[in-house]
């Protein structure tokens, strides 16, 4: 193997949108303007999005609205996180729901 396949994923250069805070499950989370509520998740270490009836944990698949793994309620309605703009002061809750 050369280094190219071995360094991992490439950063692309740019700049990130203002920052802000949102809360998931209670707890401080921080996002950027621009960001879905699913990349700010992500980028958080927030791996599980919701459990599937058999109890394994679920996250974003397609990151484009099509699985809906990525299921959550942001401020009371259930929304595709991937698909969700994240906003200041969002409350962000996981789901066990199926």
């Amino acid at each position: 193997m050369n280094d190219s396949t071995t360094r991992g994923p490439a950063r692309l250069p740019g700049a990130r949108g203002s920052a802000f805070a949102l809360s998931v499950d209670g707890r401080a989370v921080p996002a950027h303007d621009g960001e879905s509520v699913a990349t700010a998740l992500l980028a958080a270490g927030v791996d599980a999005f919701r459990t599937a009836r058999d109890g394994a944990p679920r996250a974003p698949f397609c990151h484009m609205g099509t699985c809906f793994e990525c299921v959550v309620r942001v401020d009371g309605r259930t929304v595709r996180a991937c698909l969700a703009p994240a906003t200041p002061g969002a409350e962000v809750r996981r789901s066990d729901e199926h």
